[in-house]
């Protein structure tokens, strides 16, 4: 493709050629037929004297009628081309000014055409640039308003407490009503605390400041341990566990501590939301080259609207995270970043039979090539 200009471009020199000499041998036949007419039939005037006797100048007459004669040629038969450059001499034109609407047609399989579909090709990728960046925007913007909320509401109720249990707005308390006071005051201390770790985990993983530290982890005994440190949490909320494998260990390539915090997220919000279902089954399912790890609750049924929002940072400011849960908004978010650093995959399903959360890994993870292959 990239030689085919050039090649037509000499098929249309060697074109016009032969049109111009072509052209010649009529004129010199011609010609010379009538000039020796003129001799033998004693026709003799200005014209006929100069065209006998001047052969030098009749040649250059020639060359200068063939050289035209090519010049024409050779120009009507790149006309389209020349006009197909204009096209795309105006659409860098008006790219370079902004208007990023601008396509070419693509005519033809030459480097014009290739040209004109290179160029559509960096205008599409422009677009998807600016408009990953107003995205960008967007979200930064969303998340300063929702940081700004998130950390606002309970730093305004420890505010609150702490100014009644300093005895500054009304006379001095009872002691069961400090302690209750103290009590709140240091639950939304507690939620400001994760809030904040919560965010500062999100944005590290949001925007590559974590290193990973790939190892052999057994994940079979990884969450077990997960579970047993999580009791408190099962017992306050009346909730029992089941721990599930079809192997007794299974030891993949991975991050140990980003793959706790993953899996304590998903326990930890099969907890708050599945208080209803009594009940919390972790289900491992291992392969030669993969494994399946699912962590199901019985409790709240996520509705499908719903169900693609589920990843996304401060979801829970939707009706299935309402703020009497005491979530961040986040944990979801830190655990899909996660699975995606370590080049796995998580699903998601709610109905009446359970919500399940679905993260499959790789057994040999390979952070190399997850990142440069």
């Amino acid at each position: 493709m990239r030689h085919r200009f050039r090649t037509r471009l000499i098929a249309n020199i060697v074109y016009s050629s032969l049109v111009a000499c072509l052209v010649e041998m009529f004129l010199v036949t011609n010609v010379g037929m009538l000039a020796k007419y003129a001799r033998e039939s004693q026709w003799n005037n200005a014209l006929m004297a100069m065209i006998d006797d001047r052969d030098l100048v009749i040649i250059l007459g020639y060359v200068l009628l063939g050289v035209m004669v090519f010049s024409v040629t050779f120009l009507l038969l790149q006309e389209k081309t020349l006009i197909y450059i204009e096209k795309i001499s105006h659409a860098v034109r008006d790219i370079s000014e902004g208007d990023l609407n601008t396509t070419v047609e693509v005519i033809g399989d030459d480097e014009f055409s290739s040209m004109a579909e290179n160029l559509n090709k960096m205008v599409e990728d422009i677009r998807r640039l600016m408009d990953k960046e107003r995205e960008a925007e967007r979200t930064k913007n969303e998340l300063i308003t929702n940081v700004a909320h998130d950390l606002r509401t309970p730093l305004t109720s420890i505010i609150g407490y702490l100014e009644l249990l300093s005895g500054k707005t009304s006379a001095p308390l009872p002691l069961e009503v400090q302690k209750k006071y103290m009590d709140i005051a240091y639950g939304k201390s507690k939620r400001l605390e994760k809030l904040i770790e919560d965010l500062f985990g999100f944005t590290k993983l949001n925007y590559g400041k974590i290193s990973m530290r790939v190892s052999k982890v057994d994940i079979i005994k990884l969450l077990g341990q997960l579970l047993e440190e999580s009791y408190p949490n099962f017992s306050n909320k009346n909730l029992s566990y089941e721990l599930q494998s079809n192997v007794s260990a299974k030891v993949i390539m991975a991050d140990g501590n980003l793959l706790a915090r993953l899996f304590d997220n998903l326990i930890n919000n099969a907890i708050k939301y599945g208080a209803d279902g009594k009940r919390v089954l972790v289900k491992v399912l291992a392969s030669a080259e993969t494994v399946q790890v699912s962590v199901t609750n019985y409790g709240y049924v996520i509705p499908p609207e719903e169900l693609p929002l589920i990843f996304d940072k401060f979801y829970r400011v939707e009706q299935s995270r309402s703020s009497h849960t005491g979530g961040t908004g986040l944990g979801l978010a830190i655990v899909k970043n996660i699975v995606d650093m370590h080049g796995g995959d998580i699903t998601v399903k709610s109905d009446l039979n359970g919500t399940v959360f679905t993260v499959t890994l790789k057994v040999d993870f390979d952070i190399d090539k997850e990142n440069f292959g």
